[in-house]
């Protein structure tokens, strides 16, 4: 049994990645903010019912595997998808970037990744305390 088996921790994986790509694009943003023309751009937003009922359907609850090639279940789930918006006005060069906006998201985007990563390493502490060799 693999940790990314248990629902939870593939959920938590999921969204640390989709967390490290929309930093990724915010910095791309912060980099770009002189570039006349330039569009901000920004992760659609996850959606929890989609990715619970994709992490349910990728679980390996129902299924039995002895030997790793009889059965491959693909669970690549980092294809998100960047968007360009323009929530503001853009500066007469044509840029639409807000440095003030994008460090916001910036800092929310870390505090969530700062989040998920607390709540990851709780749930690996109370595996371990489970199965005897203390937790964390």
């Amino acid at each position: 049994m693999q940790v990314d088996d248990i629902p939870l921790m593939s959920m938590l994986k999921n969204r640390m990645s989709w967390l490290s790509k929309r930093q990724e694009v915010l910095a791309q943003n912060v980099a770009s903010s002189d570039v006349p023309g330039y569009n901000a751009r920004d992760l659609k937003p996850m959606n929890f019912e989609e990715t619970l009922r994709s992490t349910q359907k990728n679980s390996s609850s129902g299924l039995m595997v002895t030997d790793p090639r009889h059965i491959a279940l693909h669970r690549d789930n980092t294809a998100f998808k960047v968007e360009e918006h323009r929530d503001v006005a853009a500066a007469p060069n044509g840029n639409s970037v807000s440095l003030e906006s994008e460090m916001i998201k910036v800092a929310d985007t870390q505090a969530q990744y700062q989040a998920a990563t607390n709540i990851y390493a709780k749930a690996i502490g109370m595996m371990k305390t489970a199965i005897g060799r203390g937790g964390g």
